[in-house]
């Protein structure tokens, strides 16, 4: 699921996950086949919403696909950004304001080669500790509130969430904590609230108490598009069998995260400390099967309507779709 000053390039040094295979060994509708890079490198979160991409490795769907991916596992996606740009890595799982926002200021353009998930009721949401006075999202103007990155997805979408509430988003004092720690400072009383996602609410819940006091994936930002897999604009037009195997190839793991059991068994190879409680219990994102430009144009039009983007961003110029 902004701030271009992480982009220092470093890339955290943590034991890669690696798709393997050949690259030579054919899709199943033989699109495989004459790959422009048969071996293509992807920097990647530790959260939920990369289960397809993991599911994909599992399965050996990019194998099949004759295509090979190295794994570069990073905490923030803004961390891979210049090997992004200098080629070292050919797509990185971001959030999509982070990607739209570079990509209005002209300091990244890309294409979304893939969509990874949309926001569900109950997926993300404002929790306080159990003795908080906080009840509803009136009650969070002139608190401190925690995102994982400044002016990104979670506010966007609290500020609108809050404003159909009838409260003023201006009134919330966003604080920067990464989610592993937001409910260790939250408990320690350093902010009122934490704006988290899935697993770290289900884990504040059942570890603190915690009180859900705003649905963060509640109306009017339910099913809006969250992240995706990107490459720089011109990299599909560069490597089109290779974007379309990487395509094909999501696109069945996005079909198979649709079972819950397939997700819950691929979570502890990607995601620390997720205990069996936390998977079974937690609200899962949804995993669109196909792209959609329309709910990115959604997503575009609330970030204007903000004063995030500076110019009238046509969706489809972004939204890849194999020929």
């Amino acid at each position: 699921m902004a701030r271009c000053r992480a982009l220092l390039g470093i890339l955290v040094t943590v034991s890669l996950v690696a798709g393997c295979g050949g690259s030579d060994s054919g899709g199943d509708d033989g699109g495989g086949s004459g790959l422009e890079r048969p071996t293509i490198k992807v920097a990647m979160l530790s959260l939920p919403m990369n289960a397809p991409y993991y599911i994909a490795v599992k399965e050996k769907l990019f194998e099949k696909e004759g295509l090979k991916v190295e794994t570069q596992p990073v905490q923030q996606s803004t961390q891979a950004y210049p090997a992004l740009k200098n080629g070292t890595i050919d797509i990185v799982f971001a959030n999509n304001s982070s990607m739209l926002l570079g990509h209005d200021k002209g300091d990244l353009r890309i294409n979304l080669i893939t969509e990874g998930t949309r926001l569900t009721p109950g997926f993300m949401g404002v929790l306080v500790m159990p003795d908080s006075p906080i009840q509803a999202a009136k009650d969070l103007e002139g608190k401190s509130v925690t995102v994982h990155v400044l002016n990104n997805i979670q506010a966007i979408t609290l500020n609108a969430i809050v404003r159909a509430a009838g409260a003023d988003p201006a009134k919330l004092n966003y604080r920067q904590v990464v989610f592993p720690q937001m409910a260790a400072v939250m408990e320690k009383g350093d902010v009122d609230a934490i704006h988290v996602t899935e697993p770290f609410l289900t884990d504040a819940k059942q570890k603190l108490g915690a009180r859900v006091v705003v649905d963060g994936g509640g109306a009017p930002v339910t099913d809006l598009p969250l992240d995706g897999y990107f490459a720089l604009d011109g990299w599909a037009k560069q490597n089109p069998k290779t974007a379309a195997a990487f395509q094909r190839a999501m696109r069945k793991a996005q079909e198979m995260a649709a079972d819950r059991e397939a997700v819950e068994a691929v979570l502890p190879t990607f995601v620390r400390n997720i205990s069996p409680e936390v998977a079974s219990a937690m609200t899962m994102p949804a995993f669109p099967v196909a792209n959609d430009a329309a709910h990115v144009q959604k997503l575009i039009d609330l970030m204007r309507e903000q004063g995030q983007l500076s110019n009238p961003l046509d969706a489809k110029s972004i939204v890849y779709e194999a020929g």
